[in-house]
């Protein structure tokens, strides 16, 4: 395990333990996140726990050609009853993920210190976010971090049916006309298999987000 300092450094993500737990410590300063994002890790961690740098194997992506649209969701997208808009209101877009509730989680990961990391970020324009909206009200969204050819997704919230898969399917299509080449999910879960996400090798991954 490794222990950061207040040097801008990550060890090689190939020292991370099983899980994926690669150093603890250091800050969210804007600064080192970019650097940890850069070098395919990320920070997880609950409230009043250390900083927790991940960097798993396998890596939960995908290939945007890979995406799944049910033909349910087809009809959904189709009726328009949802609007879509980017980078319009991040600081609500990760203050939804925080505070909506999801089942079988007792509580989030987003701290308030993540969120005004976060925003400093979206100031930046490192950290952007999808926005959906219903009769004006915002009911789903997500936010990551744009690398420039991979997108690394972060969190997403839904405060009606299916808003949540508009927002990742409109940004899937977004980053598609803008010749990206993944989309970083970080770890496995159902839902984003079913929307065609897979686990592929960090290795494999880290080559990906190296090479522009």
């Amino acid at each position: 395990m490794f222990y950061l300092s207040s040097d801008l450094f990550f060890p090689p993500v190939s020292q991370a333990d099983h899980d994926g737990i690669l150093a603890i410590g250091g800050d969210l300063s804007a600064e080192r996140l970019q650097l940890a994002y850069k070098s395919g890790v990320f920070p997880w961690f609950e409230e009043g726990d250390p900083i927790i740098w991940w960097s798993p194997d396998p890596r939960m992506v995908l290939f945007l050609d890979e995406l799944i649209v049910s033909k349910s969701m087809r009809n959904i997208l189709n009726r328009k009853s949802f609007t879509v808009t980017f980078n319009k209101n991040f600081k609500d877009v990760i203050s939804n993920c925080q505070n909506v509730k999801r089942d079988g989680q007792n509580g989030t990961w987003i701290t308030n210190e993540m969120i005004d990391a976060y925003c400093k970020l979206h100031e930046l324009g490192i950290a952007k976010s999808v926005e959906v909206w219903q009769d004006e009200e915002l009911v789903g969204g997500l936010y990551g971090i744009d690398l420039g050819h991979v997108f690394c997704g972060e969190s997403m919230f839904s405060k009606v049916s299916n808003a949540s898969k508009v927002a990742f399917i409109s940004l899937v299509n977004e980053l598609k006309r803008e010749n990206y080449k993944l989309l970083d999910c970080q770890v496995y879960n159902p839902h984003l298999e079913s929307l065609g996400c897979r686990e592929i090798d960090r290795e494999e991954f880290i080559k990906i987000l190296k090479t522009e």
